[in-house]
């Protein structure tokens, strides 16, 4: 009698088992972990931009008309992608008091939904 060389059924079972076990402990902490460097994304990004607006106020004594005015006095290299809603044209864009010139005093995100601290994206 001679054997065949191979794999049983049964072990490439279990060993589907074990790499559906494995599967399941490691994604949820793959997509948390994911989740989270989009939100750091978005604080650094926010952050960056705001400091531009400052730089840009402290130059010129006024904010910018538009976002792409920044990018074209070179206060940004470009204009980042919001990385929750993953587009550059949602940000929303917050007027100075009155009796300062310019359009755009801060910029927020226009991301709907929450953070996993509980607060909404469009208010940071």
């Amino acid at each position: 009698m001679r054997r065949e060389k191979g794999f049983t059924l049964l072990e490439l079972m279990v060993v589907m088992a074990i790499i559906a076990t494995l599967m399941t402990i490691a994604l949820p902490r793959y997509f948390a972990s994911l989740e989270a460097s989009k939100e750091t994304t978005l604080h650094q990004s926010l952050s960056v931009m705001r400091e531009a607006l400052d730089h840009y106020y402290g130059d010129t004594g006024r904010y910018p008309d538009s976002v792409e005015q920044l990018v074209e006095k070179r206060y940004l290299r470009n204009l980042p992608m919001d990385p929750i809603a993953e587009r550059k044209d949602l940000w929303v864009l917050v007027a100075p008091p009155d009796g300062v010139s310019g359009s755009v005093a801060d910029i927020k995100s226009g991301a709907t939904g929450r953070a996993r601290d509980g607060s909404l994206y469009s208010e940071w």
